[in-house]
C-alpha cells in the first residue's frame, strides 16, 4: 500500500477559533519567556556589581604604634648652645632695615596675663605702623633671674618666642611697645660706626637719610664710647638678638661685641680710662652675650672685666662689726666690701656708679662667672646707706620721714647719691637724696622682694616724686625706676607702667628721616649732654623690661 508522504506531514486545517487560541498561547509564552530572561539578567547583573563593589571596598586595617628607632646620642662640645626653636634666616646679602608689616606681629595692642599664644588678637598697634614678627627674634634669650640665688648659666626663656609673648602679656606690654623697640634697634643699626662702636659726638655721620641727627658730647676721658656701645649692645640682647644666632641684627651685635673686646686694656678694664662707670656697662653687655650664647671666646675677657669690678669695690671699715650692726652675714673675705666710686676704691660710695656695677655682677652671675663677695658687699652698702639716710624723724615738704626701725611698707623713705663709709646719719642738705631708684634696683638685685619695708617705702617715694608726666623727662631715673618697679609689681607697677609705656611710645620719633626710631634728648642728670644715643638706649631698655629679667615674687619682708 502506497503511502503518500504529503498526507503524513499535512496538518489538518484547524477551525478558525482554534487558530486564534493557539496564536494567543504563543504570545503569552513569548511574553513569559521575555520576563523570565529579563529577570535572570537583572539578577545576574546585581550579583556582579555587588561583587565588584565588595572587592573595591578597603579592607579594615589594624593600626599599631611602632617605637621610633633609638637615635645615637649626639655629644655636644661643652658650653655650646643647641637651638630648640626654628629661626627664620635672612638669605639676602645685606640686613634689611625695612619694617615688617604689622599683620605679622602676633602680639595684641594690649595684653592680659590670661591670654595664651592661641588667643592673640590682631588689632592695630597704637604708636607705630610697623612691628616685628616674633618669629624673627634671634637667639633663645637669657632668662636672668633677679633675686638672691638667681643666676647661673643656662637660664633661657623670656627674651624670645612664647616665653617673651607671655612675659609681655603678664607685664602689661603691647604691640605698640614692641614696635617701638624694633624701630629703636633699626635706628641703632643705622648709626653704628664701621668699627662696631657708637660714638656720642660722631654717630650722626652714619645718617643716610636727611636731615641728619645732631651730635652729642663725649666725656673728656673718652670712656663715653665704651658705655654707649655697651648700652646699644644691651638693647639688642634684651630683645633676644645675639651675635651667633642668624637674625637681621646678628652682624650688628657681633661688631659691637668685637669693639668691646678690642677696647679691653691689659689690666682688664674696658675703655680709654679707669672709670668705674662705663666699664661695668661694657662688662654687663659681654656677660649677657656670654649668658645667652655660651660663646667660650667671651668667657675669659668677661671674667677679667668682672675681676676689675671686684678689685675696685670699696672696703668696709670693720667687716665683723659692720655685719653685726647691719644684722647681715659677715663677708667671706678678710676685708668687707661696700659700693663703688668713680675711680679706685675709696670711702666715697657713689650711688649711680654702684648701681651699674651691681647690675654687671648680676649679669655675670647669670653667666656662671665668679663674682666673689661682690653681691654680699653690695648688700652691706645698701643697708648701711639706707639706714644712714633714714636715721631720724624729719618733716620735709609735708611728709614725715620716720627713722628706719619704724618704717613700714606704707611709708616713704629716701636713698642718697653719695654716702661716705662710716657715716651714721646723712644730712639731706649736703647731697642728693633722690636716688631711691638706685636703692630699689640694688635692693631687688641682692634679693629683696615686694613686701620688704625698704623696697616698698622707696617705691612709695618714687611714685610720689618721679613719675614722668611729659617727655622730655629724666631718662636715667626712668630706666632705673622702670626696672625696679617692675620687680615690685602689683598696683605700683601698674600705676607706673600705664603712664610710662604710652609716654615712651608716643614720644618716639616717627618721621621719614634718620631720626626715626630714636628719642630726643631727655633732661637733667648727665644724659642731656651725651645726647641722642644715650637717651634712646635708656628708653629702649625701659620698654624691654617685661622680658629682660624674670619678675620675682614676694617672699616675705626682710
Amino acid at each position: 500500500m502506497a503511502i503518500d508522504i504529503d498526507d503524513e506531514l499535512q496538518e489538518p486545517i484547524p477551525e478558525p477559533h482554534a487558530d486564534d487560541q493557539r496564536r494567543k498561547a504563543r504570545l503569552i509564552g513569548w511574553g513569559a519567556s521575555v520576563i523570565i530572561h529579563a529577570s535572570a539578567v537583572s539578577l545576574m547583573a546585581g550579583v556582579y556589581f555587588l561583587h565588584v563593589e565588595a572587592e573595591a571596598e578597603t579592607p579594615p586595617v589594624r593600626v599599631s604604634t611602632i617605637d621610633p628607632p633609638v637615635q645615637p646620642e649626639i655629644r655636644q662640645e661643652p658650653r655650646e648652645r643647641v637651638l630648640t626653636t626654628a629661626v627664620q634666616i635672612d638669605t639676602g646679602t645685606t640686613e634689611s632695615d625695612n619694617p615688617n608689616p604689622i599683620s605679622a606681629l602676633d602680639v595684641p595692642t594690649e595684653l592680659s596675663e590670661s591670654q595664651t599664644d592661641d588667643s592673640v588678637a590682631t588689632d592695630q598697634a597704637r604708636g607705630r605702623e610697623e612691628a616685628v614678627s616674633m618669629s624673627e627674634m634671634g637667639g633663645t634669650g637669657a632668662f636672668l633671674a633677679i633675686g638672691a640665688g638667681g643666676g647661673g648659666s643656662g637660664m633661657f626663656g623670656n627674651r624670645s618666642g612664647g616665653g617673651k609673648k607671655r612675659a609681655i602679656a603678664a607685664g602689661g606690654g603691647s604691640r605698640a611697645s614692641e614696635s617701638a623697640v624694633d624701630a629703636a634697634l633699626r635706628w641703632f643699626k643705622r648709626h653704628q660706626d664701621p668699627d662696631g662702636s657708637w660714638v656720642a659726638s660722631s654717630y650722626w655721620r652714619n645718617c643716610q637719610e636727611g636731615p641728619k641727627c645732631e651730635p652729642g658730647r663725649d666725656y673728656p676721658s673718652g670712656d663715653c664710647t665704651a658705655g654707649l656701645t655697651g648700652y646699644a649692645v644691651l638693647s639688642f640682647l634684651g630683645a633676644g638678638y645675639d651675635h651667633r644666632t642668624p637674625s637681621k641684627y646678628r652682624e650688628t651685635v657681633q661688631r659691637g661685641i668685637e669693639w668691646l673686646l678690642r677696647a679691653q686694656r691689659p689690666d682688664g678694664s674696658i675703655g680709654n680710662g679707669a672709670r668705674n662707670y662705663e666699664h661695668p656697662i661694657a662688662v654687663m653687655a659681654l656677660a649677657e652675650a656670654f649668658a645667652m650664647t655660651q660663646d667660650r671666646l667671651l668667657q675669659t675677657p668677661t671674667q677679667r672685666g668682672v675681676d676689675v669690678i671686684l678689685a675696685r669695690q670699696n672696703l668696709a671699715g670693720n667687716p665683723a662689726a659692720d655685719a653685726r650692726r647691719d644684722r647681715l652675714p659677715v663677708p667671706g673675705s678678710t676685708s668687707g666690701r661696700l659700693g663703688w666710686d668713680y675711680l679706685d676704691a675709696t670711702t666715697r660710695n657713689d650711688g649711680s656708679v654702684t648701681g651699674w656695677n651691681v647690675m654687671a655682677l648680676k649679669s655675670a652671675l647669670a653667666a656662671g662667672l665668679n663674682i666673689g663677695q661682690g653681691m654680699r658687699g653690695s648688700e652691706h652698702y645698701l643697708v648701711r646707706t639706707w639706714r644712714a639716710t633714714n636715721s631720724e624723724r624729719q618733716l620735709i615738704n609735708g611728709v614725715t620721714f620716720k627713722p628706719w626701725p619704724e618704717i613700714t611698707a606704707y611709708d616713704q623713705s629716701r636713698f642718697p647719691y653719695v654716702w661716705n663709709t662710716g657715716e651714721e646719719r646723712l644730712n639731706p642738705g649736703n647731697g642728693h637724696v633722690n636716688l631711691a631708684s638706685v636703692g630699689l634696683v640694688v635692693g631687688v638685685f641682692v634679693g629683696r622682694t615686694a613686701g620688704d619695708p625698704m623696697i616698698e617705702s622707696l617705691a612709695n617715694w618714687v611714685l610720689a616724686n618721679q613719675v614722668p608726666t611729659t617727655y622730655p623727662c629724666n631718662t636715667y631715673y626712668l630706666y632705673y625706676n622702670t626696672l625696679a618697679l617692675f620687680q615690685v609689681g602689683g598696683d605700683k607697677w601698674a600705676q607706673w607702667n600705664t603712664r610710662v609705656k604710652d609716654l615712651l611710645v608716643k614720644s618716639q620719633r616717627q618721621t621719614q628721616d634718620c631720626f626715626d626710631g630714636s628719642w630726643d634728648n631727655g633732661i637733667d642728670f648727665h644724659g642731656a649732654d651725651v645726647g641722642r644715643v644715650l637717651h634712646t638706649a635708656y628708653n629702649t631698655l625701659s620698654l624691654q623690661v617685661y622680658y629682660r629679667y624674670a619678675q620675682i615674687r614676694a617672699q616675705g619682708a626682710r
